[in-house]
């Protein structure tokens, strides 16, 4: 590194023409310019062994205007200043801050003074003051004290003191954030005062149990030596406990009073001497990672080897799961939702195992669907590729020609309903058995289908209750069909839930026979009121009278019928129109009222209703 000048050219034929007159020696003028071209070389050969020695350090060092050395190792574009600086000799004061540039900043000793000044007390009312506390820091517009009803501009008692004027502190980025910043040394004096007294304490205390203990046995040399001892360690008891201390989080050694870092045991064959082959596993020397098998050649598994790398050991156990979460993690503050793996490894589980069921579930859906949409369920549930040309134990005989002679029967064709379910202890199926337009159970005669089967004392029961209903007919030969429906009772067994409610039905019409009677006879009687002749002939006409009242009844519970189917009809057409209406515009409780169902109402409803349970219903 060297000086070149680096001036406009008019400068530099003044600096010529000043030199010519201090030398008188030269006769025409010169620049530098006319000096031979060897000269130049050999004063620039001179200069780079200078730059040389320089930078050895057995030259001394250029110095700048000011006296200070420069750096011989500065890069020449740097040292060399702008022609427009005007320098004549080296310097840097192109790279540094100009002296105007530079803002001051306060120093660490000031701070913003807080409270008031206790040096400066008033005794009576200055001029300028404030007119309710007598500060002369603020003006009465401003004052923080509670409004007197005279002041002290015209009481001139209790002046308040002033407060501490703030100044105008500048402090850079550094100084302002500095925590010791307005710290007051005498503050921490007074803690360690404080510190020394209780320690001074200590030691008295101490000292007076020493000299109980000599007092106690006697004055013996030994004791005397071993208190005088534990005088001198009492005022390192506490270090000693702390060096006994072992330190959270690292292995601290206590006796050399170092901090150990991932140190191996002396002992043990370090990673970079299991195999010595320059091609095997690189061993990076900074971090003392090993990340590839050494033994990778020699073929055996991992367990086996005394070492299988870094990557071994950070893939085995819960590291892989461990990964796996940190991604979880990651992918689900993408999505908005924060779940550390560290903070709160509870939630990331438990969202972890929510995701992974409803994506389960998802998946699951999707399938159906596309199945349901498509078919070919049948695939999936076909026989695995390994039994598809498996051998069978089967007999089947062929002829010569290929054809089936025996041995395979043919298979029977099977509905799309399920076949031979059988349940609640039941040998047959619904529908095995038919008795009187109804459906049942060949195993036991039951005609309530879901009902548990009690085998042939069911047939006994049926038995008995069809010839119940052959013999024991009324003189009219008519019977109700709740009558004809009720089993055969045996007094030895309890009834059934079923022989309770039919004969529960059976008297329930029989109650509305006799109201219907008695309404006919009402009307019948006031219809002939006053004609004595039917009075008379009333009591040999009475079984006529009540044989017509049956057939009567008989009618109207038909026409009464008739009109409760019309009307169920009439109600299914309406729920049909009310569910073809948009649910949105559909009214609330269209069709309820507060009346129960009649007996009519019961039985179109039972005419009416659907039966998915009949194995012969078309639809």
């Amino acid at each position: 590194m060297s000086f070149q000048i680096n001036v406009p050219p008019s400068v530099i034929n003044k600096m010529a023409k000043a030199e010519q007159k201090e030398s008188a020696v030269a006769t025409t003028s010169t620049t530098l310019e006319d000096e031979p071209v060897g000269k130049k070389r050999e004063d620039w050969r001179k200069l780079k062994e200078l730059e040389e020695a320089r930078k050895a350090g057995t030259a001394p060092a250029m110095q700048d205007e000011e006296g200070k050395d420069i750096n011989p190792h500065i890069p020449q574009y740097i040292m060399q200043a702008p022609w427009y600086i005007g320098a004549t000799q080296a310097t840097l004061r192109h790279q540094r801050e100009p002296d105007y540039m530079k803002k001051q900043y306060s120093n660490l000793e000031e701070w913003y003074q807080k409270g008031v000044r206790d040096d400066t007390v008033a005794t009576k009312y200055r001029k300028g003051a404030c007119e309710n506390c007598g500060a002369m820091t603020h003006k009465k517009k401003d004052c923080l004290e509670r409004p007197r009803k005279l002041g002290a501009r015209f009481t001139g008692d209790n002046i308040a003191p002033d407060e501490h004027i703030q100044p105008d502190l500048s402090f850079d980025f550094e100084g302002k954030r500095d925590r010791w910043n307005g710290y007051d040394v005498n503050d921490y004096k007074r803690v360690l005062e404080e510190f020394q007294k209780q320690e001074e304490v200590k030691r008295q205390l101490k000292a007076l149990k020493m000299e109980r203990s000599l007092l106690e046995s006697g004055g013996a040399d030994e004791t005397v030596n071993s208190c005088v001892a534990a005088l001198d360690d009492a005022d390192d008891e506490e270090d000693k406990y702390a060096d006994d201390m072992a330190m959270p989080g690292q292995k601290f050694e206590t006796k050399q009073r170092i901090t150990v870092r991932n140190l191996r045991i002396r002992e043990d064959t370090a990673k970079y001497l299991f195999n010595l082959d320059p091609n095997s596993a690189f061993y990076d020397p900074k971090t003392r990672a090993m990340r590839e098998n050494p033994f990778s050649d020699k073929g055996l598994a991992a367990k086996d080897l005394p070492y299988a790398g870094d990557n071994f050991v950070r893939w085995s156990g819960d590291a892989h799961d461990m990964a796996k979460n940190q991604m979880f993690s990651w992918e689900a503050y993408e999505k908005g939702t924060e779940a550390h793996l560290q903070a709160d490894p509870t939630k990331l589980e438990i969202l972890q195992r929510e995701y992974g069921k409803k994506k389960d579930d998802f998946k699951k859906t999707v399938k159906d669907g596309i199945l349901n949409t498509y078919g070919g369920q049948e695939h999936l549930d076909s026989m695995p590729k390994q039994l598809l040309l498996a051998q069978s134990e089967n007999y089947v005989e062929y002829t010569r020609h290929g054809t089936l002679l025996k041995g395979e029967e043919k298979a029977k064709a099977k509905s799309r309903y399920e076949e031979d379910v059988l349940d609640k202890n039941h040998t047959s199926v619904w529908g095995s058995y038919w008795h009187e337009g109804r459906w049942g159970y060949a195993c036991c005669h039951s005609l309530l289908r879901q009902s548990y089967c009690v085998g042939h004392a069911g047939k006994g029961n049926a038995s008995d209750t069809q010839a119940l209903e052959e013999g024991e007919k009324d003189d009219s030969g008519n019977k109700s069909q709740s009558e004809r429906l009720i089993p055969a009772y045996n007094p030895d067994l309890p009834k059934t839930l079923l022989q309770q409610h039919l004969e529960n039905r059976v008297a329930e019409e029989k109650r509305m026979e006799r109201e219907e009677r008695r309404r006919c006879k009402k009307k019948n009687s006031k219809k002939h009121k006053g004609k004595k002749k039917h009075k008379r002939h009333h009591s040999s006409s009475s079984n006529d009278s009540s044989s017509d009242d049956a057939s009567l009844s008989d009618s109207d519970t038909t026409d009464k019928l008739k009109k409760a189917v019309k009307k169920e009809e009439e109600r299914l057409k309406e729920i049909e129109a009310m569910m073809s209406v948009n649910e949105k515009k559909r009214p609330y409780n269209v069709m309820y009222d507060g009346k129960g169902p009649s007996e009519e109402d019961i039985e179109s409803y039972q005419m009416k209703r659907v039966r998915y349970d009949d194995p012969m219903r078309l639809s």
